[in-house]
């Protein structure tokens, strides 16, 4: 089954989920950064897997838009949809909703959450600053969840 994975991310946890992913699918995968071409054509593939990561309370606008362009095309594929966030839940339940058309959402063959990675080495001084204050974090915080990975890579092999 040919795979393209297209991903955005900020600080790196949304394309760690999407390198394990293209790990696990092998040759037949393909991967895109949303930053590097934003726009990546679906058609050749079978199925698509779509992922981004959660800064302020939003997945990346290059997810959105791509969702959204090519949300006819992304239908009629067999679809895969995952977002890296800090939360766990409910709370991470309703970010994959707002991240991700309902079409998208209800279409999809399988949605993941992938937990999260806060890297205060990575982030800079104004964005340390803001996440003290709202989220209330003040130092590194690594809950990537690999396991949820492999099982989302499971079912999209189905």
């Amino acid at each position: 089954m040919r795979t393209l994975i297209v991903y955005a991310t900020r600080y790196g946890c949304a394309r760690k989920a999407a390198e394990k992913l293209c790990e696990l699918f092998g040759a037949d995968a393909a991967l895109v950064d949303l930053a590097r071409d934003r726009d990546p054509d679906p058609g050749p593939f079978d199925a698509v897997i779509v992922g981004g990561s959660i800064q302020a309370g939003r997945v990346q606008r290059t997810v959105r838009a791509y969702c959204g362009k090519r949300a006819a095309e992304l239908g009629g594929k067999r679809l895969g949809l995952y977002l890296c966030c800090m939360y766990e839940g409910d709370v991470a339940h309703k970010q994959l909703a707002d991240a991700f058309p309902e079409a998208l959402r209800d279409r999809a063959t399988a949605c993941g959450l992938f937990g999260g990675e806060l890297d205060f080495e990575k982030v800079g001084f104004a964005a340390r600053l803001v996440v003290r204050k709202v989220a209330g974090v003040t130092e590194s915080v690594f809950k990537f969840d690999a396991g949820a990975v492999e099982a989302f890579a499971e079912k999209m092999k189905g």
